[in-house]
């Protein structure tokens, strides 16, 4: 069941717009919680590298979203997250960092999801894209999971703490789930603002986001 949840909300949080609203940070601590509970280190790595393989394909996929339909479903009028606003500051975080951004992106929640759909909407180079991708799911991934595997594991000589850590660290996570689900049905109830976003309007006056021009990486 771990492996199911951990997987499933991995691969959403990373290649669709449901990602925006769904705890991934807490979702990977809890994961490593749980399973510290049982003692299983050896469960706990091939997790976690299975998970940063599943967080590669998902935003492989968002890559491709963003490359064939672009981004101007994304903004909703009066969105409280999904926003001109917001879609402009990940663009500039895209622009400004370029490689960099993907992979810093996975530590930042409602970036880690816009930023694939940017890339591809932006035309960033795909090799370039899937190596920066890699690199930032193999940190993002592991370091959290293993965070909570290993904090928890601290806790041995205290057993009612650790029952409390992982039953709070659960609850934490489900609350978080159906806030976002809430949260995500509000926002897409919402219409679509029909103004052209910043990626397309830039691509369209003819200039070209420092990430898809040759000196974009480091």
């Amino acid at each position: 069941m771990v492996w199911i949840v951990v997987l499933a909300f991995v691969f959403l949080e990373c290649a669709f717009i449901i990602g925006l609203f769904l705890p991934g940070d807490s979702l990977l601590i809890a994961a490593g919680v749980v399973l510290a509970q049982h003692g299983h280190e050896g469960r706990a790595w091939t997790l976690a590298i299975t998970a940063a393989i599943v967080a590669v394909i998902g935003n492989q996929v968002g890559y491709l979203v963003g490359r064939y339909t672009g981004t101007r479903i994304l903004a909703r009028k009066d969105g409280k997250i999904l926003n001109r606003a917001n879609l402009r500051r990940a663009t500039a975080f895209f622009d400004r960092w370029g490689f960099w951004s993907i992979v810093v992106a996975r530590w930042v929640p409602w970036v880690r999801t816009l930023a694939p759909m940017i890339a591809g909407a932006a035309r960033m180079d795909n090799r370039r894209y899937i190596l920066a991708n890699a690199v930032g799911a193999i940190i993002w991934v592991p370091t959290l999971m293993m965070l909570g595997f290993y904090g928890a594991g601290l806790l041995d000589a205290i057993p009612w703490l650790k029952t409390a850590s992982t039953v709070g660290t659960i609850a934490f996570f489900v609350v978080g789930t159906g806030y976002g689900l809430y949260r995500y049905r509000q926002e897409m109830r919402r219409p679509v603002d029909e103004g052209e976003p910043p990626v397309e309007k830039g691509l369209a006056e003819g200039s070209t986001p420092r990430a898809v021009r040759g000196d974009a990486a480091c």
